[in-house]
């Protein structure tokens, strides 16, 4: 819906409301008139229903709106006389339009003083849900939202397990797009599964004023621009999505508005210069450890390196067992029970397993291994005695492809060596020809809404020959610290800055394992109750937290003591 629709849809609400409680205005000692007055009804009403009137705000936050409609229907119906349970369910179910019939009763009779509406408990306890439920979703969709980390695309920044507060007012908190959505959930309902929202109608981009700007190597979390999926992991037919509905990811943004950005043997540069990663960025590179005797995982995990895979001969295997072993089990090969192997991460198969099972099982000592591992961990393993050599990948060889950004023939960029690539701005003026438009025509057609056709050599925006094209918002370039284990912006390219989210500000819980089962789960406490940014060894504030905790309940046990006392 475009602006002029939205006006014509908000003044026939208008006029929905004023036929059906121009009488009841009426009968609360207000004239009439005033109940097709856009928002001066809505405050006159919250007079009427003895609520507070800066309710009024929450008439115009969208989701939140939806909540706040169903409480005033059923708090006009109650205040003319309609006060059993059932006269509020049907209120709702009814879209409101129940008031009608209150409203062309002969007379309707007000109930000016509130104490005489009776409430049962059930209208108490749906209503202190229904509150609850709005604070609740006012706070997750214009403050912090929580967020888990599902994969390993920021390991070792960010880990799998993390439990994330996000801030959504550093960066401007984002005004919802989709109206109508069930509220403290993302695309999909819990349980049954199914979309929780409605494409239609659609508000255009607002956000309000920021805090800050997005600074270069800030963590930030952004609705996923490619996102054609509705459930991760779960392959089936593609879905288009309204923008604040697509996935959210969490990456690093290395690339700003106006930024030239090029990676050379898996480093970023920026302008030429390389960029300088902040004091607690852990970027991991592959690498590959070789040793003519085979390299050992257990000398690896006691360096603490984790980020690797390890082979498994199991002999006497069955199908009972195998199941037993296919959690831990990520890839196999052989083609018998004589001759039988299996891949897994650095943890391994649990020993008490194995001899539960009666396998026989022994590590496949390999040659090479390719592990993960920062810059500053390859310089410990490289002066190990047990290491021949550690070499990073670096994909020399550039082929045309489509699997990377922009995903077309000739370009023939890879992980390990991109670009250059211009990061656009708003208001940037370019050059387009045929040779670059494959960079900018995604943002020109689905960011920015314009159609675009080519003849020959000639582009055709809105059906006009150009051959400059300004951008309308800002464009970023995000990354995930584990290079190689990471899709982002070198897969689907620029996010627009209408797709960001907001800032991810403190770990307020973390759990080891949170993908292996609960009886594998293990909380890492140096991590729980610390901030994602800053300088420095990470600290934990969970022992503060617990002191204030302490004292603050001490504080109220002493303060009700004397106050016993005194009586």
């Amino acid at each position: 819906m475009d602006g002029f629709q939205w006006l014509l849809f908000f003044l026939f609400i208008q006029v929905i409301h004023f036929l059906g409680t121009w009488k009841l205005y009426r009968a609360a000692g207000e004239n009439p008139w005033k109940a097709i007055v856009p928002v001066y009804n809505a405050i006159v009403l919250l007079k009427i229903l003895h609520r507070p009137k800066w309710w009024v705000l929450l008439l115009f936050l969208p989701v939140i709106n939806l909540m706040m409609f169903m409480v005033l229907w059923v708090d006009t119906v109650k205040h003319f006389g309609k006060n059993s349970p059932l006269h509020g369910v049907i209120a709702v179910l009814s879209l409101g339009l129940f008031i009608y019939t209150v409203n062309y009763q002969k007379n309707p009779k007000y109930i000016a003083d509130k104490s005489m509406i009776t409430r049962s408990a059930f209208n108490e306890w749906i209503g202190s849900i229904i509150f609850a439920v709005v604070a609740a979703t006012f706070v997750h969709n214009y403050f912090f939202q929580p967020y888990i980390i599902p994969t390993g695309s920021l390991e070792k920044s960010l880990l799998i397990g993390d439990f994330l507060f996000v801030s959504k007012f550093h960066y401007g908190a984002r005004v919802p797009s989709t109206t109508i959505a069930f509220p403290m959930v993302h695309d999909t309902l819990p349980l049954i599964k199914n979309r929780s929202y409605l494409k239609k109608p659609q508000l255009p981009y607002m956000r309000f004023p920021k805090f800050q700007k997005i600074k270069r190597n800030d963590i930030v979390v952004f609705n996923w621009p490619a996102d054609t999926v509705r459930q991760f992991f779960v392959k089936e037919a593609a879905v288009k999505k309204p923008t604040d509905k697509k996935s959210n990811y969490v990456k690093r943004c290395v690339g700003l508005p106006g930024d030239n950005l090029e990676i050379k043997k898996g480093f970023v540069y920026i302008d030429g210069e390389k960029n300088v990663l902040p004091d607690r960025a852990r970027v991991q590179h592959s690498f590959t450890a070789y040793n003519e005797k085979g390299i050992s995982s257990r000398k690896l995990s006691q360096l603490g390196i984790k980020d690797f895979y390890r082979r498994f001969r199991i002999e006497n295997i069955t199908q009972n067992s195998y199941a037993k072993l296919a959690p831990y089990i990520l890839g196999t090969s052989g083609n018998s029970a004589d001759n039988f192997e299996v891949i897994t991460r650095e943890s391994g198969i649990p020993i008490t397993l194995v001899r539960s099972l009666g396998l026989g099982i022994s590590e496949v000592l390999e040659k090479s291994k390719e592990i993960n591992l920062t810059v500053d961990e390859a310089v410990v393993i490289e002066k190990q005695a047990w290491i021949d050599s550690l070499v990073q990948r670096n994909q020399k060889i550039k082929t045309p492809n489509t699997s990377f950004f922009p995903n077309k023939i000739p370009f023939d960029w890879n992980q390990d060596n991109f670009g250059p690539i211009q990061i656009p701005a708003r208001g940037q003026t370019i050059t387009i020809n045929l040779s670059n438009l494959p960079l900018y025509k995604k943002i020109i057609v689905d960011y920015e809404n314009n159609s675009l056709k080519t003849i020959g050599n000639d582009i055709f925006i809105n059906d006009k020959k150009v051959t400059q094209y300004t951008f309308l918002q800002d464009y970023f370039w995000m990354m995930g610290d584990n290079r190689h284990r990471s899709e982002d912006s070198r897969f689907w390219g620029f996010v627009p800055e209408d797709h960001i989210v907001g800032k991810p500000v403190f770990i307020w819980f973390s759990i080891d394992g949170i993908n292996d089962g609960i009886s594998n789960w293990k909380i890492r406490w140096d991590r729980v109750f610390s901030t994602v940014g800053g300088e420095g060894k990470r600290v934990s504030y969970f022992p503060y937290f617990l002191i204030f905790i302490i004292v603050w309940q001490g504080y109220i046990f002493i303060r009700k003591r004397r106050k016993k006392k005194v009586s």
